[in-house]
C-alpha cells in the first residue's frame, strides 16, 4: 500500500495517548517519532531491541523476561512498536535491574521505576486487537485475527538440546502428540516437594529422567488441555514456593505472568519448555531464600528483604527497623540461627549477583559495583575477591 497519504506520526501519537503505553515510529530502523505518555529517562525497549526488530511479520509480539509485552506492526520499511505493558508490572528490584541494563544514571533510576509503574496495564488480547486494527490500515486492508499473530520469544526457541529437548521427546514421542497417562499424583507430590525445598539439582535430575505424565483429557482440544495442565502446575508451584518461604505476592505475580504467557503459545514443545523454565525459576527463588538445611522464619524474612533491596546499600539498621528489632538482637539471632553474620550474608548475596552480571552482561566492574550499592569500585573489588576468591576481572576472564 502507498502510505504517502497516511499521517503515521498522528497514528502513533493517537496510539500512545489512547492506550497510555509508549508508542514509536521507525523508518528503515531509524526512530522518526515517539509518544511516551509517562516520563522515562531511557526507552525500556532498547533492552530487547534486537528481538523486537527480528519480527518480520506484518504483526508480531514479543514477551520480555519480565513479562512485558511489545507489539509490532511492520509495513515495508516502516515499523510501529508499542510497549511495554503488562497486567502485572515487575517489582521495583527487577525494574532497577532493567534500568541498570539500560545505563540509566543512578540519580534517575527512581524516575524510571515510577514511570514504568505508571504505564497503563493492558491485557495482551486488547493490545493484539489494537495492532490488528492499525495493520488493516497500513497493509492493504489485511484482516488479521488474534490467532494469526506470531509470538516472538527467544527463550521458547531454545529447545535444541539438553533437558528440555529430552523431556519433550519423551513426552510426545515420534507422533508429536501427548501420550495419555494418568500417573500424576505421586509425580506431582515429588515435584512440588522439590520446589518447596528449593532443590534445583534434584529438579534438573528429575526432569531429565522422569516418565511422561499427563492428567488425562481435560478439554476437547489438546492444546487447551495442555494449557489447562500448565495452569494447574503454575498454581501448585506457587503454593509450594510459598510453603518454602517465598512471599505470597512474589509467588502469585510469577504464576500470573507465566499463565498469561502460556495463553499466547501455540505449540506443545513451547508450552512444555515454558513449564520447565517456570518450575526452575520457582525452585531457584526458594533455593536463594534458604539458609542452612532447616531455614528459620527469620532467615527466610532476611533473604526476602535482601532480594528486594539487592541494588541498594543495605544496612543492618534499616533491616532491623523493618523487622521491629534492635540491631544487636537481629544480628545475634541471625548468626545463631544460620551460623553466619548478617554482613557476610548480605555481601555474599551481592557477590553472587555480581557474578551473574559479570558472566551475562557487558557492564564494567565499576558499573556493577555502583548498581549493587558499593561506595567505590575499590570497595566492590575488595569484597568480591574476599567472597569469590578472584577479582571481578579475573572472574569474568575465567568464565567468559
Amino acid at each position: 500500500m502507498n502510505m504517502g497519504h497516511i499521517d503515521l506520526p498522528y497514528i502513533v501519537r493517537s496510539l500512545g495517548a489512547l492506550s497510555g503505553i509508549p508508542a514509536r515510529l521507525y523508518q528503515g530502523g531509524e526512530l522518526l517519532y515517539s509518544r511516551f505518555p509517562v516520563r522515562l529517562p531511557r526507552d525500556p525497549m532498547e533492552a530487547c531491541r534486537k528481538e523486537v526488530f527480528s519480527i518480520s511479520e506484518h504483526v508480531g509480539y514479543y514477551v520480555s523476561p519480565l513479562f512485558h509485552y511489545y507489539g509490532v506492526i511492520h509495513a515495508g520499511d516502516t515499523r510501529i512498536v508499542i510497549g511495554p505493558t503488562s497486567q502485572i508490572m515487575a517489582d521495583d528490584q527487577a525494574l532497577r535491574e532493567l534500568a541498570f541494563q539500560l545505563d540509566v544514571p543512578k540519580e534517575e533510576i527512581p524516575d524510571f521505576v515510577s514511570g514504568m509503574h505508571a504505564i497503563v496495564p493492558m491485557p495482551a488480547e486488547s493490545l493484539l486487537q489494537m495492532l490488528c486494527t492499525v495493520n488493516h490500515l497500513l497493509n492493504d486492508d489485511e484482516k488479521l485475527e488474534i490467532s494469526d499473530i506470531a509470538i516472538y520469544d527467544e527463550e521458547q526457541e531454545a529447545l535444541k538440546s539438553g533437558v528440555e529437548k529430552r523431556r519433550t521427546e519423551r513426552i510426545y514421542g515420534e507422533s508429536g502428540q501427548p501420550q495419555e497417562t494418568h500417573n500424576t499424583l505421586a509425580l506431582e507430590e515429588t515435584l512440588m516437594d522439590i520446589v518447596r525445598r528449593g532443590d534445583t539439582a534434584a529438579l534438573k535430575s528429575w526432569l531429565a529422567s522422569a516418565p511422561a505424565v499427563h492428567g488425562g483429557t481435560m478439554a476437547g482440544d489438546q492444546l487447551r488441555q495442555l494449557r489447562n495442565l500448565f495452569i494447574v502446575t503454575a498454581t501448585l508451584s506457587s503454593r509450594a514456593a510459598i510453603r518454602g518461604g517465598m512471599k505470597e505476592n512474589d509467588a502469585f505475580a510469577l504464576s500470573d505472568g507465566y499463565i498469561r504467557r502460556v495463553e499466547l503459545l501455540t505449540s506443545y514443545a513451547k508450552i512444555m519448555n515454558l513449564q520447565y523454565n517456570m518450575l526452575l525459576e520457582y525452585t531457584e527463588q526458594v533455593e536463594k531464600l534458604h539458609r542452612g538445611r532447616h531455614p528459620t522464619k527469620l532467615a527466610t524474612e532476611v533473604a526476602n528483604y535482601v532480594r528486594h533491596h539487592l541494588s541498594e546499600a543495605i544496612t543492618v539498621e534499616d533491616m532491623a527497623a523493618e523487622f521491629y528489632m534492635s540491631r544487636p538482637y537481629l544480628s545475634a539471632r541471625f548468626r545463631q540461627e544460620t551460623g553466619e553474620t548478617l554482613t557476610d550474608y548480605i555481601l555474599g548475596e551481592k557477590t553472587e549477583e555480581a557474578k551473574r552480571l559479570l558472566r551475562w552482561s557487558d557492564k564494567s566492574a565499576a558499573a556493577i559495583g555502583a548498581y549493587l550499592g558499593f561506595s567505590s569500585t575499590a570497595h566492590f573489588s575488595r569484597v568480591f575477591k574476599k567472597y569469590a576468591g578472584l577479582t571481578p576481572r579475573e572472574y569474568r576472564e575465567k568464565h567468559a
